[in-house]
């Protein structure tokens, strides 16, 4: 089959599935996987390859790039020991235990450690389909844990390859060395890629240019480690942090605004692309494994399905007492032990990209020539094991999240963001007179801007007055609420009288453009005012 019609197939099957979804309020994830294993079926796309390094290279630094930069880093430093801990141990003990088990069912200990290995992480781009059921502190430690944990099991799963097909012979001390190589090697990668691209950005003005950098830097940084055996996966999480603090200095907005609405569409086209993808592995899984093995991995899929939610559950209760007992801080103590959270988030450990990719990176052969033993066995198992976690845990998931009565906090990030936003109005208006004097700004604009910068105050002092009852708060909103609506309507007029000249050809398709994208700008606006919790918050 053509690229071109794979990727025109993809596109519609993740239109479909995303558009099904929200009538059906199924979890997307799950209907695009059951959409690629519908799709694998047809004879022209069993025939299609998911090359390991399509996933590493093409899918991954895009996906875990854009998770990077909008997750927290403040919650990621307040519980950076359970972060890493997680992201480290946690992973280490789940590769152990799948490979005991699958040993205890017939592997050889070389395939059962590599099936463990590729197994072990958790999914940063499943996770972010978590947003909507679970409060944003949990989504962020989720995402946290599933953007370091992929370089521990990649590790792992090198030395488990490299011993099974006899290319390595290493011992607890070399063993050692390739870890810190590949958390040392990964975080230094990154911050070069950082420092790079921040520098490159000082003199790249121009917004498509400096998108360019922006797209160019995930991908180097991925390469750049993976040249010195480090974590790709480390450095690009590294590289996004980086820009996630670094960026609201140095990014113009121009470029911003248009760096955004290329991520949001690229990164759901690929994230949604992928789950069809997963799903489509599986009957060409089914078709390459001998007959006599299907049963063999039927049972290991559930197996090995049990065994990692099994071991996550465990390990965060273990987690949590031990640490209660080990730390006797005020701080610690009073910290509460809610178990109904810790079994939310035990059933949040999806398996996605990375686990499929490294099954499929399994080489064919060892270093004698022969067949790599039970590869079409642990391809089977992961894809199923990935295919398993979404299926079942995620329709679960609302579910668990509603029994353990776990708290949105949306509130509390409305507060956050009205304190932002009250602050930077007040800010700019206590500079004004000032910086009006500084540019020789005439009496009359001076006026004008601070109007509309009190009018805007006076908007968010209202919402919060608006929360507490008050009547005139009510009645500010009602007035801002007029502003909105009149000014949309006379937005709406100005667009269908430039459209009207274009017709008339009176004016030229790029004076349409040039005036349209001007016109799009306020309306975006105003219309974000809509609902006071997605303000767009700033005087402009």
């Amino acid at each position: 089959m053509l690229a071109s019609e794979l990727v025109v197939i993809l596109a519609a099957a993740v239109l479909l599935c995303t558009l099904a979804a929200r009538r059906t309020k199924l979890p997307a994830p799950v209907l695009l996987l059951v959409c690629g294993i519908a799709l694998g079926f047809i004879p022209a796309l069993a025939q299609v390859e998911l090359p390991p390094e399509a996933v590493l290279f093409l899918f991954l630094p895009a996906l875990l790039f854009r998770e990077s930069i909008t997750t927290s880093l403040r919650e990621i430093r307040s519980n950076q020991r359970g972060i890493v801990l997680m992201g480290t141990a946690l992973v280490v003990v789940t590769a152990w235990a799948v490979a005991v088990a699958a040993h205890a069912l017939g592997l050889p200990w070389g395939p059962a450690w590599v099936l463990g290995a590729a197994i072990a992480p958790t999914d940063a781009t499943a996770v972010g389909a978590l947003a909507s059921v679970l409060p944003h502190r949990y989504v962020t430690l989720l995402r946290a844990e599933s953007l370091i944990n992929d370089g521990t099991a990649l590790v792992i799963y090198g030395v488990a390859v490299g011993i099974t097909a006899g290319t390595e012979q290493l011992n607890t001390l070399e063993v050692s060395g390739l870890f810190l190589l590949a958390y040392a090697g990964g975080i230094a990668a990154g911050l070069l890629t950082a420092w790079v691209s921040f520098r490159v950005r000082r003199w790249v003005q121009d917004p498509l240019l400096g998108n360019v950098v922006t797209i160019l830097t995930p991908f180097t940084a991925f390469v750049l480690a993976e040249v010195i055996n480090a974590s790709g996966v480390l450095a690009v999480v590294v590289v996004g942090l980086a820009m996630s603090q670094a960026g609201p200095r140095i990014i113009r907005a121009d470029t911003r605004q248009q760096g955004q609405a290329f991520w949001s569409l690229t990164t759901f086209l690929l994230n949604g692309a992928l789950f069809v993808l997963v799903g489509l592995e599986l009957p060409r899984a089914v078709s390459e494994l001998p007959g006599r093995q299907l049963a063999q991995g039927l049972f290991l899929v559930t197996v090995v399905t049990a065994v990692i939610v099994a071991v996550r559950l465990l390990y965060l209760f273990v987690d949590a007492y031990v640490f209660r007992l080990l730390d006797r801080r005020e701080r610690q103590l009073k910290r509460p032990v809610n178990n109904r959270t810790r079994v939310v988030s035990g059933m949040a450990g999806f398996r996605g990209a990375v686990s499929l990719a490294a099954a499929l990176a399994t080489p064919q052969y060892t270093a004698s020539g022969e067949p790599f033993p039970y590869r079409d066995l642990i391809i089977f198992v992961a894809t199923g094991v990935i295919i398993l976690t979404l299926v079942i845990q995620a329709p679960l998931l609302p579910v668990i999240a509603r029994w353990a009565r776990m708290p949105l906090d949306a509130a509390r990030r409305k507060e956050e963001q009205q304190l932002a936003e009250t602050s930077a109005v007040r800010t700019a208006l206590e500079a004004l007179p000032q910086v009006a004097a500084e540019l020789g700004t005439d009496t009359v604009v001076a006026d004008e801007v601070r109007s509309e910068y009190e009018r805007r105050l006076a908007t968010l002092n209202a919402l919060q007055g608006d929360a507490r009852g008050n009547d005139d708060g009510a009645r500010h909103l009602a007035r801002a609420a007029q502003y909105r609506d009149l000014g949309l309507a006379l937005l709406a007029l100005k667009r269908n009288t430039v459209i009207r000249l274009r017709d008339e050809r009176r004016i030229d398709d790029a004076v349409l453009l040039r005036v349209q994208a001007v016109l799009d700008v306020e309306e975006l606006r105003l219309a974000s005012r809509r609902n006071p919790g997605d303000d767009d918050g700033g005087a402009r």
